[in-house]
């Protein structure tokens, strides 16, 4: 059997980041108590009339725009009928004919070079609720919260062939929607969500295999696990002589493996229909203009700014933009103390490092970028030694206190006082008359063991500079 060709499409529902429901004034803010957030309207009780959320509309034109999408100037809105437990009214307010954003790509890197992904489509629709298993008493509640909140779908062509492809695609996808600062992109509470599409077939031919739908991934890494698994799947399956049945599968993050969730509908077992409550949207050029510019600089006009204005290295501005907290956090920084290489420096360094091991999240930050700002510019204005970067940027984030306040209160500021420094540095040489000899024979490499020395007994109280001078001329005397 020829080798099989995994073929793979992405639906991707993002969750905007309005006040308010898409169609009624309920709190859209993630939490709240079990079915605190609802009404009549986003529960479909009868007599009621939804009402559209004009920044929702807003907010998918400049996800659109980020995409290179082309923008519909004629929208309408259709119901999707169909029943689970966690649709009160039994139909979802979508848009199947007519959506607000067709046409678009996005070019994504890979091991194996650049590739651009076709964007089929772009709608609005409002959220389903959400089922809450409880193992211990067997029952499914369900909690209707979500429900209603303005979700875009965004549908790929089918353009993937790898694992690694799909990846790189979502976390571009993040990039594009947080800074167009449209969704928060938290997959964690859901407000991200990917469906993947899987077949397989040989390379060149003409039909793809029928394809398996992989339901509410909810991480970046999940969504590769689940691709190799599916792909792995299918091949036992077509190697052995039998048949993928098209269904709609579930990803255990626990086994790694998809299992059975239903047979999957097709489009016209939906039943769309017009909306009769909900008007058309009619986009004049004037408010798309508007809205396009509208959107914040986005990661690549950054990354540009950077490496043209300030000189960064390509992979320091990938790394910075990666992340737009992070990002924005040096912006403001910039604000304060405006020298972006040693700030980058910091953030590249001492910031990301404790990112990195989990001591600090941009999630709940207890220092501002004014506090970091300073910090820094009293180590390049020779007010503190770098090397205590550390212990400060440590005390700042234990104990939410001022670089300030912990200089004064740990003696950290540098004083201007030879003979302290020439003191300890002849204390230093005094002692360790092997490493003087060792030096003074040409070792030079024995100079480190003495700056270490100095640096320990000092606690900061001296620039690197300034003990250096001073070594220098006591080891030569």
């Amino acid at each position: 059997m020829a080798r099989l060709y995994p073929t793979i499409g992405l639906e991707i529902h993002a969750e905007l980041l309005t006040k308010s429901k898409v169609f009624c004034t309920c709190s859209a803010e993630f939490g709240g108590d079990p079915n605190s957030r609802c009404c009549p309207v986003c529960s479909g009780l009868p007599g009621t009339l939804p009402i559209l959320n004009h920044t929702a509309v807003e907010y998918i034109v400049k996800a659109g725009y980020t995409m290179n999408c082309e923008i519909s100037r004629f929208t309408k809105w259709d119901r999707k009928n169909y029943f689970y437990p966690d649709l009160p009214k039994a139909y979802q307010i979508s848009q199947m004919p007519r959506p607000v954003c067709l046409n678009g790509h996005v070019d994504i890197k890979t091991s194996e070079g650049d590739k651009r992904i076709r964007i089929n489509r772009i709608h609005l629709e409002e959220d389903a609720g959400k089922l809450v298993h409880d193992d211990y008493s067997k029952a499914t509640l369900a909690d209707y919260n979500r429900c209603g909140i303005p979700l875009i779908e965004i549908v790929t062509e089918p353009d993937f062939h790898s694992a690694e492809e799909v990846m790189a695609f979502i976390e571009k996808i993040r990039l594009l929607l947080k800074y167009a600062e449209v969704c928060d992109c938290k997959m964690e509470q859901g407000s991200l969500r990917c469906d993947v599409n899987i077949s397989l077939a040989e390379k060149d031919a003409e039909k793809l295999g029928t394809r398996a739908e992989i339901k509410n991934l909810n991480s970046v890494k999940a969504v590769g696990r689940a691709i190799e698994y599916e792909i792995y799947r299918q091949t036992e399956i077509l190697e052995a002589g039998g048949e993928v049945v098209q269904e709609t599968r579930r990803f255990s993050d626990s086994t790694g493996e998809t299992s059975t969730l239903r047979s999957k509908e097709d489009a016209h077992d939906y039943r769309y229909f017009p909306d009769p409550d909900i008007p058309p949207i009619i986009f004049t050029e004037e408010e798309l203009e508007a809205i396009r510019e509208s959107l914040p600089e986005m990661a690549e006009d950054r990354k540009n700014r950077y490496m043209n204005d300030y000189g960064f290295k390509e992979i320091d501005a990938d790394t910075l933009i990666a992340d737009k907290d992070i990002c924005d956090f040096f912006e403001n920084a910039l604000k304060v103390y405006n020298n972006p290489k040693t700030v980058l420096n910091f953030m590249l360094g001492e910031f990301m490092r404790r990112i990195n091991l989990g001591e600090m999240s941009m999630d709940n930050l207890e220092v501002t970028p004014e506090q970091v700002a300073n910090l820094v510019k009293y180590g390049d204005t020779d007010k503190i030694n770098k090397n205590n970067y550390k212990n400060i940027f440590k005390e700042m984030l234990e104990t939410g206190k001022t670089p300030e306040a912990i200089c004064d209160e740990n003696d950290y500021w540098v004083k201007e006082d030879n003979d302290l420094l020439e003191k300890v540095i002849g204390e230093i040489i005094a002692n360790n008359p092997g490493p003087v000899e060792q030096y003074r024979a040409g070792e030079q490499k024995v100079f480190g063991f003495f700056m270490g020395q100095a640096n320990k007994a000092l606690k900061g109280q001296a620039t690197p500079n300034a003990i250096r001078e001073m070594l220098e001329k006591k080891l030569k005397g």
